[in-house]
């Protein structure tokens, strides 16, 4: 447990920093899912237009820390050549 007045507000900070994290890295998340349901929907429309709402969205998170830029680009790249398998 944190004894100094330092330590204690590291703590608090840590805390509350791991918390804004996991909800930005959920918020990653369900843009990607909204992309593959939509895939999955068969609708080429709006998978393509899910895929541009999430591109900016896992890239903010990539300026941010919160993912990876190569995970960012995997994923970016995963689900742009699904998208566009469904359009052909």
């Amino acid at each position: 447990m944190a004894n100094s007045p330092q330590a204690k507000k590291r703590a608090k900070q840590a805390e509350k920093r791991r918390q804004q994290n996991a909800s930005l890295r959920s918020t990653v998340r369900t843009y990607i899912k909204k992309v593959v349901a939509a895939i999955e929907s068969g609708d080429a429309g709006n998978a393509k237009a899910a895929y541009e709402t999430a591109v900016p969205v896992i890239d903010a998170m990539v300026n941010k820390g919160i993912i990876h830029k190569n995970k960012a680009a995997r994923h970016k790249s995963r689900l742009s050549a699904k998208v566009k398998a469904l359009a052909a």
